[in-house]
């Protein structure tokens, strides 16, 4: 991993200044967003449009223990079932006891999600649940609700301030090492233009996942792991960042597709689709997981990678022709699929797994705080401890809004003036753009689903090779690039590291669990080192 502690960019040719700076406009952006400007005056900075980020893809749901016959306890124990032993219990206990409040908060500021006849929330099961607790918006459209009433609410708001086509560079400091702003860049729709500087009291990473570090992915084109490269070149810790999920069925478009691929959700198959190969044969059954085609995604995925490498093939099928109501239960799903060629009601649907969820990130305590002073991280770019080694389904939503709300009372208690940004290293860092694409190829092959010593040590001697072919042309492809490359190198080292399978993290070298494992692996530009729980 390159060292340099600051990207390749002009100096900043603009100045604004502001108490707080959220750079994302997801779930865990605009509700920190809203929460912050109780107290404080808030810009959000987002990289296309406030309504562009991962949320508005989010076909599931929203996780919570609403159920007469559910509670808190028995989220937190799927929750930790899910995390494969180490997630931070105390951290879960705060998102399943404080999730059910901050759902209805939600609702509050009116998203609508789907009810039953006498106005019931209408509750499902997803992956890894063992109660019906997830609530959905639209049948298949619930990120898309809960973007549209979030942006609503922000756009109102008198003390939140947005900038679209925003792409966060550098943390700010001042001599002291307190969070002092970010540097970014604006392209010419947004309210300023070309490289300038935000000074603030406090930054919040909400910048979500870092999906296109692979060559397919379930995340849009903008979930290029900014967040975390921007926290490790400010000297943050990041951890668990080898625990990427990849979701098991995500619809196959042809071996030469890459990028931002449909989504089949799980809960096509909670309502009684399931997995088949090319000859009709189940590809997990109770006999494989009690919960077989419901069981963790972890276990799903890699499921369909053996029976594909089984096969010589590169996807399996998911049948849901039986499902009475498809069509109704899940009309954005079907729409894309007939768009794209198959009908779910009498066809197959080939899938495969693709990147999906990354369950580490740039490590926070319980109130969203990193390890630099002023800089807060909250959804998925942040690793609050919730997801262990494998999210459990639908916790992605909740943990965004939990864990926005505790930053957003952290805040409100007060913030420092910190003294004037410091003077950046003049020697930055940049890789060629053309690097994107053979960085993608080279982490789905040996860092994706199933991966050993060999496959990770040839994507890591590729990664090297790609350091070697540098830019002198500051430009949002270029710095885009050399981030992905920064949060690849952390992912290959941290999964070289773990010689054990546990959760997402499956090494074909070490296929069980070792207990000596149990803990976390923890990044930053000086290296990664092991801390045990």
């Amino acid at each position: 991993m390159t060292a340099a502690s600051r990207l390749l960019a002009p100096a900043p040719g603009w100045t604004r200044e502001t108490d707080v700076v959220v750079v994302g406009s997801g779930v865990a952006g605009l509700m920190t967003a809203l929460h912050a400007a109780r107290a404080w005056s808030v810009l959000v900075v987002t990289k296309v449009h406030v309504d562009d980020g991962s949320t508005r893809w989010a076909q599931g749901g929203v996780a919570a223990a609403l159920g007469a016959d559910d509670s808190p306890d028995e989220h937190l124990q799927d929750t930790l079932e899910a995390g494969v032993g180490i997630c931070d219990e105390d951290a879960v206990r705060v998102l399943c006891e404080e999730g059910p409040a901050r759902l209805r908060e939600l609702i509050d500021l009116g998203a609508a999600f789907d009810r039953g006849t006498t106005g019931e929330l209408l509750l499902s099961r997803e992956g890894g649940h063992h109660r019906d607790r997830i609530v959905h918006a639209g049948g298949d459209a619930t990120g898309a609700e809960v973007s549209r009433a979030l942006v609503a609410a922000v756009q109102q708001h008198p003390r939140i301030e947005v900038i679209e086509h925003a792409l966060v560079l550098d943390l700010l400091r001042d001599a002291a090492g307190q969070t002092a702003g970010v540097t970014l860049h604006v392209l010419g729709e947004g309210t300023e233009d070309g490289v300038g500087a935000v000074h603030a009291r406090a930054v919040v990473l909400a910048t979500g996942g870092m999906g296109q570090v692979f060559g397919s992915t379930t995340n849009p084109s903008v979930s290029t792991g900014d967040g975390v490269a921007l926290a490790l070149r400010a000297g943050a810790e990041v951890t668990d960042v080898e625990f990427v999920q990849f979701h098991p069925t995500v619809m196959w478009l042809g071996p030469d597709v890459h990028g931002q691929q449909p989504l089949i959700s799980e809960a096509v198959r909670g309502e009684g689709a399931f997995l088949v190969d090319d000859t009709g044969a189940r590809v997990i059954t109770e006999t494989d997981h009690p919960l077989a085609d419901l069981a963790p995604r972890d276990v799903v995925a890699k499921a369909i990678t053996r029976r594909m490498e089984a096969r010589g093939a590169d996807h399996v099928f998911l049948d849901a022709r039986h499902l009475e109501g498809l069509t109704d239960r899940f009309p954005t799903i079907v729409a894309k699929c007939r768009e794209l060629g198959v009908d779910p009601v009498t066809d197959l649907i080939p899938v495969a797994p693709a990147a999906h969820y990354a369950s580490g990130g740039v490590r926070t305590d319980l109130d969203g705080r990193t390890s630099v002073p002023g800089l807060y991280a909250c959804g998925e770019v942040a690793c609050t401890g919730v997801h262990g080694a494998n999210r459990l389904a639908s916790n992605s939503l909740l943990e965004g809004l939990v864990f926005a709300g505790r930053i957003g009372a952290d805040l409100g208690r007060g913030l420092p003036t910190p003294g004037a940004p410091i003077a950046q290293p003049p020697e930055g860092v940049l890789l060629d753009p053309s690097t994107r694409l053979e960085l993608q190829l080279a982490m789905t092959r040996g860092a994706g689903v199933l991966r050993s010593a060999d496959s990770l040590a040839s994507t890591a001697k590729a990664l090297l090779s790609l350091e070697d072919r540098p830019s002198s042309y500051p430009c949002p492809d270029a710095w885009e690039a050399t981030g992905l490359h920064a949060v690849a190198s952390a992912l290959v080292a941290a999964a070289a590291l773990r010689e054990e399978t546990r959760g997402a993290h499956w090494r074909e070298d070490f296929p069980v669990a070792d207990s000596s494992w149990r803990g976390h692996l923890v990044t930053t530009l000086a290296g990664t080192t092991f801390e045990g729980i």
